[in-house]
């Protein structure tokens, strides 16, 4: 088993170009996982009188708060997006490619997968409505379901503005945050200036990795002051501008640092980009391995799929087993159906996470077509095949820390 493995792994290493940056696709990867086994780890849909609602061990044991700190990666996606896409764009612009054209077959990438999870759906409510489901449930799943588009509808917003945002330094984007939450928070201005931080909030860190591609890497002095100034920023705007400490929604509570983007989300953000800037390093000297790069090309070969379907195959684990408990006689199941109040429940969920990926497996072995369907032809085992441009080649290695340029430029 082991040997067909190792083949497979090093014909899809021997299919990669040697100039493409594995560290950035393995960013994306982990990004993706934290997204995914946050959402597994903070969401319960409790029984409770025939019906489902959602809740949040967060709220019921603030001491997990902490892993709302690892799981909450998405400044980490917008840092790679933001210089891939602004690298991409680029590189069009070289083989004379139209700003249409260009962003025309990146948001096909973005929404082609996006079909099927809402025909499905809309399939499935059809049929649970006029089996009597309550309404109740129905809204409470397809909240789970929709919740992620957001993420998706803000990448593909700044995706299409990349030709006019790809210069705009972070900087800007920040100071619209900090003066929306002190109107908002400071002087008590209406609820919907908060909104405003929805797409710059989420500008920092995909006009950095912008910035990365355009300007070279950042020193490893200048990543670690990302990284300690944006926790130190964070743990005094929670400590006493009363900001909440949860990284993630809270069901009833009263602010989200999510819902929109606060600063504090934001300056946490940054400390992630610097945190991922300072990885890229060690990440590449550890792509070198076949097997470890094999796992990243697969990974994000389905990345769209995963992000999609990941609440959806948690979604068939819990219900599936309300329906069997209900058969069998019994009550809910702890780690599925109960209220996530204690250490049992936790345990329990860890031990189900198993059983949720199996399902996303099943998901994605149904589905990850629709991801690739309409692209052009290009190797399997890459995401994309770099133009090879003089202005590309310069760009590819940008990432690279001093003393890694060697591991960037494939050799």
């Amino acid at each position: 088993m082991r040997e067909p493995i190792a083949r497979t792994a090093e014909r899809i290493a021997a299919a990669t170009p040697q100039g493409r940056d594995r560290a950035l696709d393995a960013l994306r990867a982990l990004a993706i996982l934290g997204v995914v086994l946050g959402h597994w780890l903070v969401t319960a849909l409790v029984a409770d009188s025939g019906t489902l609602r959602t809740e949040s061990p967060l709220g019921h044991l603030p001491e997990l708060t902490p892993v709302s700190w690892v799981f909450q990666t998405l400044a980490v996606f917008f840092l790679v997006g933001g210089h891939v896409a602004a690298r991409g764009h680029a590189a069009a612009r070289a083989r004379g490619e139209s700003h249409v054209r260009w962003i025309a077959d990146r948001l096909g990438r973005l929404f082609r997968p996006v079909i099927p999870l809402l025909a499905l759906w809309l399939a499935a409510t059809a049929v649970l409505l006029g089996c009597g489901v309550p309404w109740q449930t129905l809204r409470t799943l397809g909240t789970l379901v929709l919740s992620p588009l957001w993420f998706l509808l803000v990448l593909a917003a700044l995706t299409a503005a990349t030709p006019f945002v790809a210069r705009v330094h972070p900087l800007w984007p920040l100071a619209v945050v900090l003066h929306v939450d002190l109107l908002r928070f400071g002087f008590d201005g209406p609820p919907w200036t908060g909104w405003l931080n929805l797409p710059a909030g989420w500008l920092v860190p995909y006009c950095l990795g912008a910035l990365l591609a355009r300007r070279g890497p950042l020193t490893p002095a200048t990543a670690w002051g990302l990284l300690l100034g944006g926790a130190a920023a964070t743990g005094l705007l929670v400590a006493f501008a009363g900001y909440p400490g949860s990284m993630v929604g809270v069901p009833g509570a009263p602010v989200s640092n999510l819902n929109p983007p606060t600063l504090a989300a934001v300056t946490f953000g940054l400390a992630q980009c610097g945190a991922a800037i300072l990885l890229l390093g060690p990440l590449r000297r550890a792509l070198r391995r076949p097997v470890a790069w094999a796992a990243v090309v697969v990974l994000n070969l389905g990345a769209m799929t995963v992000f999609l379907w990941h609440q959806t195959a948690m979604i068939a684990v819990t219900t599936g087993g309300l329906l069997a408990a209900d058969l069998l006689g019994h009550g809910p199941v702890t780690g599925l159906h109960t209220l996530p109040d204690g250490g049992a429940w936790v345990l329990a969920r860890l031990g189900w996470l198993p059983v949720f990926a199996c399902a996303l497996l099943i998901c994605g072995a149904a589905f990850h077509t629709y991801e690739h369907s309409g692209r052009r032809a290009r190797p399997r085992a890459t995401l994309e095949r770099p133009t090879r441009t003089a202005h590309d080649r310069t760009a590819r290695t940008r990432w690279a820390r001093p003393g890694d340029g060697k591991e960037a430029r494939g050799a």
